[in-house]
């Protein structure tokens, strides 16, 4: 590859990128190493509410909001981490991060009062918001925007591999040795994280500094504005349904609690496989990726529905909806990255934060459904949705979006 015109500042990222050489694919790596730490950290106290509730002495409610209360801080950090960071090195924003995250795992695990412990998940959330603002818009630079999907498919993986291997195993372990100690492995993962990034990352200076004026722009660019409607669609259509797949497991399915939990181990196994497919696939055409994914995701949810009573039929269907939901991800924040390359950061902070958010208003619209009319009508709600979204996208995506640079001006001012 043509080396660049000018002298590069060593260890900085560049426009010209080997793509050929280790360094940048180990920087991508440990990103999404870092990833991987964050989805088990987030999800770990799922295996271990009983275990939690039963020593702090607290409602298993309680011990839920050690869950929902990372996810609700993350929705605002992911706005605020960005737009506050300003012009400081994204490699530094970075690893302040993971810093954080071994900070609340180590306080959690340490924590003498549930208080503490809802303090350490409130610094996980601001973890996890900052990570998935600027974490997926710093993997693309770190390749050449030819390889820009790959990269952030190799991060998701990261996702798919927390939710297959890393809660299991979190919970595993606090089952053998206790809580405390599960998160204390979390936090020493962590540090391990931390020193990868330290030496792998390089240099990464802002594009220009995100204002919170700015954001709205982003709804502008009529690309950007379709992909977050279809990250709305899409994810409240996901958690209205698979929030509720357990019991509709349980009770339609009428699978034992041992093979539910192997059913939900291959909803994760097959869920690696769609992101590793999907990034590939976003790579050739991400208009086409996404309208499959919404479709595959829809008529999963619609079939489990119709057809899940039947055992095998609905073994299957999970296996199936895994590898729409592993491709969902890349295809939608592959599709935001072409849509605003200019505002990469401010349109990955509005990405994560309506996926927060569209997390919480489909469980409860799930949860709505199920309570009004059973637990199968939450997988309709799933699958309507995500059918919307697919839709959409075939429908109005169609015309290529011109090159938007305009207001550029006013995004450095």
């Amino acid at each position: 590859m043509q080396l660049p015109s000018s002298p590069s500042t060593p260890g900085s990222a560049t426009d010209n990128k080997d793509d050929t050489a280790l360094g940048p694919w180990l920087s991508v790596l440990s990103v999404g190493i870092g990833a991987f730490a964050l989805v088990t950290s987030e999800f770990l106290p799922v295996g271990l509410l009983p275990a939690m509730a039963a020593e702090l002495a607290i409602s298993k409610g309680q011990a839920g909001l050690m869950v929902t209360t990372p996810g609700i801080i993350a929705a605002f950090a992911a706005i605020f981490v960005t737009v506050g960071s300003g012009r400081l090195d994204r490699r530094i924003v970075l690893l302040s991060l993971t810093a954080l995250l071994v900070a609340s795992n180590l306080l959690v695990a340490l924590a003498p009062s549930y208080g503490w412990i809802l303090l350490g998940r409130a610094m996980l959330g601001v973890g996890v918001g900052g990570f998935w603002a600027i974490g997926t818009a710093i993997g693309p630079r770190l390749v050449s925007m030819q390889h820009a999907p790959r990269a952030m498919s190799i991060i998701f993986a990261g996702v798919s591999l927390g939710t297959v291997a890393g809660v299991p195993a979190g919970a595993l372990v606090g089952e053998l040795v206790g809580w405390r100690v599960a998160f204390g492995a979390a936090s020493a993962i962590a540090v391990l994280v931390f020193i990868a990034q330290l030496f792998l990352l390089p240099k990464l200076p802002p594009t220009q500094a995100i204002r919170l004026r700015q954001l709205p722009m982003i709804f502008g660019i009529r690309k950007a504005r379709l992909g977050l409607i279809a990250t709305a669609m899409l994810f409240t259509g996901q958690f209205a349904a698979y929030t509720y797949i357990a019991p509709f497991l349980t009770q339609i399915s009428h699978l034992s609690a041992g093979t539910i939990s192997a059913m939900l181990l291959v909803y994760g196994a097959t869920g690696f496989i769609g992101n590793i497919i999907g990034g590939w696939a976003a790579g050739r055409s991400e208009r086409m990726t996404l309208t499959l994914t919404g479709a595959l995701l829809g008529l999963a949810t619609l079939a489990l529905a119709g057809f899940g009573s039947n055992q095998l039929a609905a073994m299957l269907i999970v296996a199936i909806w895994g590898f729409g939901f592993g491709a969902m991800p890349i295809a939608v924040q592959t599709w935001m990255y072409k849509a605003a390359p200019h505002l990469m950061e401010g349109s990955s902070a509005l990405f994560v934060a309506i996926i927060q958010v569209s997390l919480a208003c489909g469980a409860l619209v799930g949860g709505i459904s199920v309570d009004r009319l059973g637990v199968a009508s939450a997988m309709v709600v799933g699958g309507v949705f995500a059918l919307g979204c697919a839709l959409a996208i075939w429908r109005f995506g169609k015309e290529r979006v011109s090159t938007q640079t305009a207001d550029c001006t006013a995004c450095e001012a």
